[in-house]
Order: C-alpha cells, then structure tokens, then sequence
C-alpha cells in the first residue's frame, strides 16, 4: 500500500521563500492616489510665480502713482498760483467798490445851493425877510447836540414883523425836505428899531419919527442826511438839472440803487 505524505506546513506564508534582492536598493514608488502630491508640487512652483508676477504688477503701480502725484503736485501749485492772482484781482476790485461807493457816497450827499435857495426863496412868509444865510460845520450842525450831523448845517438871520411871522418861517422850513425837521429851531427872537432905508436921514427941522420894531431872528437847522437819489423830485422842481442828470445815469449803470 501506498501512503500520501503531505506537508501543508511549507504553503503557509511563513515559511514562504522570499525572493533575492538583485543590484542593490530599489525605489518603491507610492502607489495610490497621487492629486494631493500634484497639488503641493502645483502650489510649491506656482505660489512664488505669483508672487513674483504680482511684485511686478504693484511696482509698476507704484510708479504709475508716483507720475500721478507728480502731475497733481503740479496742478495743485498751478491752481495755487491761479488762486492767488484771483484773490489779488479780488482784493483789488473790492478796493476800487469801496473807493467807488464813497464817491457815490459823497456824489449822493451833494445839496446844491441854488436848490436850497430857491426852496428857502419858495417857503419865506411875505413878512419875512433874510439878512444872511451860513453854512454851519458837521461838527456843530445843532446847538445842544452831543454829535453834529455828518451833512451839516444852516443858520438864517433876518427881520420878520412880529414872532408869528417867524413861527411860520419856522413851520414852513420844517417841511422842507432839504432841512431836518426835528432840528429846525429857533435860537433868538428880540424886538428891535427897524433899520432906516438908505437916505432916510431927517434933517434938523424935520420931525424925529420913531421907527417901528420888528423881530430880530436867529434860526437853525441842519441839512437833511437823506440821499439826493431820494430827492429827484425836489431837485427837479428846484431846476437843478445837471445834478438830476448824473444821477439818473449812475442809477441806469447801477452805481447808485433806483
């Protein structure tokens, strides 16, 4: 009889021969799935490319910049040098408005004494009569008065018949726009000889007639401070025409508001 004799001890993977390494160390390459490894690499090369590319791309920015501030540094000194030609010319137009306005101040202040005249000749009771008209100074336009009135003043005296008579120059003087009302007043007022015509002397023999008295007056106003502008009217009626003139021409250049 035939006997089977086998030994299974030898399949098992133990026992297993391994096979001889021939020329050295060899290279096991990973096996598997390889995207995490081509990612770094992609990252590793491609991450100081662009870097690189965007040092580029700023420094030329930079001088791109760098041309625009120049440029706007040098507007700006441009636009400086402008301003201050134009502040000048400001200031220099402004220094010809004010010296033009106080013209027109002056111009506008004006109260001409043929007009005056004719108004005092126009208001003057019948019983009244003016010996002398006098320009008072700014500065005392106004007995009594703290501040004299910038325009000036008048003072009338002359020979009236009775007070009456002077209460009614007074009166009529009052509503004269060329003069202020409220300081039109009168300061002295006296009884007095009225003065003989000339060669109306009496001889010895003739009979020594007493003259009549009469008022002696003293009256004062002062000028009125509004515009001639406002007393076109007036001044028309006064026949001051030159004067209406030129004012009606710097109110049509607009010099002098209508």
């Amino acid at each position: 009889m035939y006997s089977l004799d086998v030994n299974f001890l030898k399949d098992r993977p133990a026992y297993q021969k391994k096979p001889e390494r021939k020329g050295g160390i060899g290279l096991k390459l990973p096996t598997g799935n390889m995207t995490p490894v081509y990612v770094g690499v992609a990252l590793g090369v491609g991450l100081p490319a662009l870097l690189g590319v965007g040092w580029w791309l700023l420094q030329g920015k930079i001088v791109e910049l760098e041309g625009t501030i120049a440029q706007l540094d040098q507007e700006s000194k441009r636009l400086d040098t402008e301003i201050g030609n134009l502040n000048k010319i400001k200031a220099e137009t402004n220094a010809i408005k004010g010296e033009t306005q106080a013209l027109v101040t002056v111009f506008d202040q004006i109260r001409p004494w043929s007009a005056m005249l004719q108004d005092l000749r126009d208001r003057i009771p019948a019983a009244v009569q003016i010996e002398n008209i006098k320009q008072i100074s700014p500065t005392a336009a106004v007995a009594g008065q703290p501040t004299g009135n910038p325009a000036g003043g008048l003072e009338i005296t002359g020979l009236a018949r009775s007070f009456n008579d002077v209460n009614d120059f007074l009166l009529s003087l009052q509503q004269s726009r060329f003069l202020k009302s409220t300081e039109s007043r009168i300061l002295t007022a006296s009884l007095v000889d009225a003065p003989l015509p000339p060669g109306g002397g009496q001889s010895p023999a003739a009979v020594i007639i007493k003259p009549p008295q009469v008022v002696k007056y003293t009256i004062q106003s002062s000028m009125s401070d509004v515009p001639a502008s406002e007393l076109i009217r007036e001044l028309e009626k006064k026949g001051t025409v030159g004067l209406v003139t030129r004012i009606r021409n710097m109110q049509q250049t607009g010099v002098i508001s209508k």
